[in-house]
């Protein structure tokens, strides 16, 4: 197991590791920039070298077939006192024999970049210039490009330097934030973001955006279990209260079968409960496995009506089912029929004899709706924000039995079909839920 030293250094190689290939990078594009820019000034000094020879052996040629070598030694002599640089120039006649027209003092003869060119008559001429100059000034620039490669390995160390520092700052707050995370349980460390919009600063997002997530989760579970341990003791008190009597009592078949029957009655409602809170779980997480299938919403409101019907009408309560053609969902229909039943269940549930009931299924542009409308008792205010919360009951609910976790498992299911649920409602005159899910056929 590495120790906790170990951990800390690897952000720092990481970011040496980058801060070495940024200015490994660095430095070898701008020594081919130096070395190109040397190459491209030296072969240009010498094309000017070069143009300058070919152009005074033209004249030095022209001015020979116009009048001799008298005429070449003239031109050679004015030129030598205007011209800005001075040549070395030669002439071999036909005899081979070499007559020098100008020889600068001092010049090394060495180091002279010559041409020549052949006359009609046979006459060699011969220009040289010295490439003195010119190695002085391509030693004065490499010299000066010594100096910009310094300055280039210094910017590129600290660019290295600010690079490893910039790599290692956000990788090293992720790591811390994960390690509080490890060592305390918590799940309220977030990765502070700087809006760089780069690969580091959406990963931080994205890790803030997974510990939210995880965060809500991980609240939500204790809250279940917190009220799921409250709701558990009135069941199992029953169950176990009818089980110690019918112990207590003298030896009765009938006693023993009506305990039975109510320990079997109370065991199905903590399974029910168990199995609800478990596909809520599931939704709330993605989990949740949906059999998609392309339904109409017409089917499913004649389903929840026909389920319903009897319910209704020994309440006294009047129900109807309405629903648009050709109105096609793709859905789990098995958890949208519990959706709609839920809802339904709930709007006959709490309305009192001679009131009225209705679900339909409607279009609003590219969504499809189901909506669940009641004359019941409504919610208050106060009670609306909490209605979908887990075992949640109302005062006005707990007349009536229930685990108050049908409103929670409809959000539940809505929402992982990417729709939505909302309700609306007036204490004494009613509620209005609606639900709202893309249309397969917008």
């Amino acid at each position: 197991m590495s120790s906790g030293r170990e951990r800390d250094a690897r952000p720092l190689v990481y970011g040496l590791r980058i801060g070495v290939w940024y200015a490994s990078l660095f430095v070898a594009g701008s020594m081919a920039i130096v070395t190109l820019t040397y190459l491209l000034a030296s072969a240009s000094l010498a094309q000017r070298d070069r143009q300058l020879i070919d152009s005074k052996l033209g004249l030095y040629a022209t001015a020979y077939d116009r009048g001799g070598l008298d005429a070449l030694a003239a031109t050679v002599q004015a030129e030598q006192q205007t011209a800005p640089e001075r040549l070395f120039v030669r002439v071999v006649d036909r005899g081979a024999e070499a007559i020098v027209l100008s020889q600068p003092q001092g010049w090394d003869l060495a180091a002279l970049e010559t041409g020549s060119i052949r006359l009609a008559d046979g006459t060699l001429v011969q220009v040289g210039k010295s490439t003195e100059a010119r190695d002085d000034l391509l030693a004065r620039f490499r010299a000066a490009l010594g100096l910009v490669t310094l300055s280039v390995l210094l910017v590129a160390l600290t660019g290295g330097v600010i690079a490893t520092q910039t790599a290692v700052k956000p990788i090293r707050q992720l790591i811390d934030a994960v390690q509080r995370i490890i060592t305390t349980g918590r799940t309220d460390a977030r990765v502070p973001t700087a809006e760089r919009r780069d690969a580091i600063d959406e990963l931080s997002g994205l890790f803030n955006t997974m510990l939210d997530k995880i965060e809500g989760l991980v609240n939500g579970m204790r809250g279940a279990l917190d009220n799921v341990s409250h709701d558990l003791r009135t069941p199992m008190t029953r169950l176990r209260t009818s089980a110690e009597m019918a112990l207590a009592a003298p030896p009765d078949l009938d006693r023993y079968r009506e305990a039975l029957a109510d320990c079997v009655e109370e065991s199905d409602r903590v399974l029910v409960m168990l199995t609800t809170l478990m596909d809520i779980t599931e939704a709330e997480s993605g989990t949740m496995p949906l059999r998609r299938e392309t339904v109409t919403l017409g089917d499913i409101v004649a389903r929840a009506a026909d389920l319903y019907r009897d319910t209704a009408d020994a309440k006294g309560v009047m129900m109807t089912a309405t629903a648009a053609e050709d109105l096609r969902v793709n859905v789990d229909r098995t958890r949208l029929e519990q959706v709609a039943a839920n809802l339904l269940d709930n709007a006959i549930k709490y309305t009192p004899p001679g009131g009225r009931a209705e679900i339909v299924g409607a279009r609003d542009g590219d969504r499809a709706i189901l909506r669940v409308s009641d004359t019941g008792v409504g919610i208050p205010a106060d009670e609306l924000p909490r209605i979908w919360d887990r075992l949640f009951r109302g005062d006005r609910s707990r007349a009536e039995r229930g685990l108050g976790l049908g409103l929670s498992l409809v959000k539940a299911i809505v929402e992982a079909h990417h729709g939505s649920v909302g309700v609306s409602s007036e204490p004494g005159h009613g509620s209005t839920f609606t639900v709202r899910l893309k249309l397969e056929n917008p």
